[in-house]
């Protein structure tokens, strides 16, 4: 009997490149991908932050300091890291959100400058690297389709980079690209949000969700990792976001 292997297998001495992977969900998957074996390479702006991070990690981790707006510093970014088994791709921005009428189009520039553009340069810049089984998965975010007031520039930023999924899973077959899509995780990126807005959104999001709770970065990071280590799965996108699309 063929039995599939677990993620612990796939994973195990598998280089995971995860840009943004400095905090939040990038932290998260390159912590579980570390804790099944791989070879992570975890990648942010911040020099001292990327370190940090590295040394918050048990296991096969290195950092690099890289700012994914650079796409030279891309280039020799992957020229360098070598072969790449799976690529994750958690870059993101703060600036987009707000109801329409009044909402700042050169924020919501700064926004697609932010994630947008990164998150597909990035890519470009890895084919050479990616090995041929390779797997790309982005983390957008479900307000793509949610239709929430206030989200529209949000959902503008992350449809975009979700609309071009499925083309690019059949252009670069057979590497698998896939997306996970959150809802509200408790991660730094309300830190840009008042204390206030923030315990709101919180406590009505664990009233109004059929889980009872926001989510955290672990739970997407649980996603991500089944999208990389299922090579029967792309074209794809999940919700990782407690049944917000539902509601």
């Amino acid at each position: 009997m063929n039995h599939a292997a677990s993620p612990a297998v796939v994973l195990a001495s598998r280089k995971v490149v995860v840009l943004g992977g400095t905090s939040g969900v990038g932290l998260e998957v390159a912590r579980a991908a570390a804790a099944r074996g791989a070879r992570v390479v975890i990648a942010g702006r911040d020099r001292a932050r990327a370190d940090a991070a590295c040394t918050s990690i048990a296991g096969d981790v290195a950092a690099r300091a890289l700012d994914a707006g650079d796409r030279p510093a891309l280039d020799a970014f992957f020229a360098e890291v070598g072969t790449i088994d799976h690529l994750v791709l958690t870059l993101s921005g703060g600036e987009g959100a707000g109801e329409f009428a009044s909402l700042d189009l050169r924020a919501l520039r700064r926004g697609f400058d932010a994630k947008f553009w990164p998150q597909l340069e990035a890519v470009q810049a890895a084919l050479p690297a990616l090995a041929p089984a390779a797997s790309v998965t982005f983390v957008t975010a479900v307000s793509a389709r949610i239709a929430r007031p206030g989200t529209t520039g949000l959902a503008a930023i992350n449809g975009a980079l979700e609309a071009m999924v499925g083309g690019l899973a059949r252009e670069l077959a057979p590497r698998r690209v896939n997306a996970v899509s959150p809802g509200v995780i408790d991660t730094a990126w309300w830190g840009r949000a008042p204390a206030a807005t923030r315990q709101a959104v919180f406590e009505e999001q664990a009233r109004t969700l059929p889980v009872g709770r926001v989510g955290k970065p672990e739970d997407v990071a649980q996603s991500v990792l089944f999208m990389a280590t299922n090579g029967f799965t792309t074209g794809s996108i999940i919700e990782c976001d407690g049944g917000l699309h539902l509601l």
